[in-house]
């Protein structure tokens, strides 16, 4: 896709912002527990769901037609016989995730963390015939993606994975001068570790977690069949008491928590699959010894020499190697696939699909599936340096589509390359929506790879 690099970063897509979106930046929710769906629809008016307030079971028979306010909304199934696969898919995308900017930015080299990252997978979207636009798409909107408001994660959801003391610097920056924003550190004495800042930052990042969550959330009510969240910053770096990586919260570890908090049994295992080309330590450190979390990382290791291997401020040793495998209750529930090379592809990431993670997952028979989707292990990829293509990325969406009865949230990490993100993406949402996969190209995975795959095998047949 053809994006103008010399656009402005904000302002891009404002046709978007004056129809779907809020104006201004209210103050994040400091405390209290979720209420459900909410938000502003494009015309102003308020609206809201009471369905998912914790402690009420979800009415799957009942679909609330004011879900959001938007004309594309979430539509009830076209056919009562076909309950799934007559619903949508959903998407969640809002502009003012696009608010968390480089204060000052290089002349030449653009930060990989660039805010037209999710604008580019949006235009994508809507250039697919898959999202809907108001005077761009046709004019029945049943026929796209849902559109999911994002809401802002509050204190408490964010508690359940970070401690108060991180909560209250991110909320911080909202008030610094961009001169000591420069200069920030999280720790007194510890660098900030490949993070850029701004007094937006942490509206953006509410949004981008309270994205994830409302993902999961519409997935669990029966709203949608399953979600892609277009969100950022992205979160699986984000640890405990520590924002690194791009990353400030853990978005997919808050959603899962904040579903199996409210919906109990029906929500009480999650499987996490992430395949950013990087190792997600925040989602390893906050589901380590969780019984009913089963968390795979597909991910370049390069024998603890990838990032974020050597970056840890406790400076612990290497993070995501496969003997990693969780801790008490959580013993066996952490699966690390840790490429020994750059340069993997389809056939190396189908091959660990068949050998260790779907038989794995399929025995772990979860009630939700979330996917930290990164695409940098994209063609094109500038940091990732493999080359897992859009039919890749679809063919493994679709494997994943078996588990949990389809219930299935896409929650979009890295990626850096505008163009691979979005057709990745967008390959991984026409799956969703039902189109069948490409055909693959290549299906000989490498003798690296193979070795890798072998490698865990023998360690993860402990366990399962």
């Amino acid at each position: 896709m053809d994006l103008d690099d010399s656009g402005d970063a904000l302002m891009d897509d404002s046709e978007v912002m004056s129809s779907t979106e809020h104006s201004g930046l209210p103050t994040i929710t400091s405390g209290g527990s979720s209420t459900g769906l909410a938000g502003t629809g494009g015309n102003g008016d308020t609206f809201s769901s009471s369905l998912s307030k914790p402690g009420n079971s979800p009415k799957p028979d009942v679909f609330d037609q004011h879900l959001t306010g938007l004309k594309d909304a979430p539509r009830p199934p076209k056919f009562r016989n076909l309950p799934y696969a007559s619903l949508q898919t959903g998407l969640v995308y809002d502009v003012r995730m696009r608010f968390h900017v480089e204060l000052f930015p290089e002349e030449v080299d653009v930060h990989p963390e660039d805010p037209r990252r999710i604008y580019a997978i949006f235009e994508a979207f809507v250039e697919a015939g898959l999202a809907w636009r108001d005077g761009v798409s046709n004019l029945d909107p049943s026929y796209y993606m849902g559109r999911i408001d994002a809401s802002q994660v509050t204190e408490e959801e964010v508690r359940l994975v970070h401690t108060k003391a991180h909560f209250d610097w991110v909320q911080s920056l909202s008030t610094k001068p961009a001169d000591d924003l420069r200069e920030e550190e999280q720790h007194p004495g510890s660098k900030m570790d490949s993070i850029y800042l701004s007094p937006a930052t942490p509206y953006s990042a509410a949004l981008s977690a309270g994205g994830a969550i409302e993902a999961c959330r519409a997935i669990m009510l029966g709203k949608v069949k399953n979600a892609f969240a277009v969100i950022r910053p992205p979160g699986h770096h984000a640890e405990r008491e520590d924002a690194k990586g791009f990353c400030f919260y853990d978005n997919v570890s808050i959603a899962t928590k904040v579903c199996q908090r409210e919906f109990g049994s029906s929500c009480r295992k999650v499987f996490i699959l992430d395949w950013d080309v990087h190792h997600g330590n925040g989602i390893q450190q906050a589901s380590y010894d969780d019984p009913n979390v089963l968390y795979v990382s597909l991910h370049v290791h390069k024998k603890g020499t990838f990032y974020p291997e050597s970056s840890y401020r406790d400076n612990r040793p290497p993070y995501g190697d496969h003997l990693h495998c969780g801790e008490g209750p959580g013993l066996g529930m952490n699966v690390n696939v840790p490429w020994t090379a750059q340069g993997m592809g389809d056939a190396d990431y189908l091959y660990a699909f068949q050998q260790v993670i779907m038989p794995i997952a399929q025995e772990f028979d979860p009630d939700l599936v979330i996917i930290a989707a990164g695409f940098d292990a994209a063609e094109g990829d500038m940091l990732g340096g493999c080359k897992v293509t859009p039919a890749g990325y679809a063919h493994m969406t679709h494997m994943l589509m078996s588990l949990a009865n389809g219930r299935i949230a896409a929650c979009l990490e890295g990626g850096y390359n505008l163009d691979s993100i979005a057709r990745s993406a967008t390959a991984v949402v026409k799956t969703m929506m039902g189109e069948q996969p490409d055909r693959l190209v290549n299906t000989t995975p490498s003798r690296t790879g193979i070795d890798d795959v072998k490698l865990v095998l023998r360690q993860q047949s402990k366990f399962w």
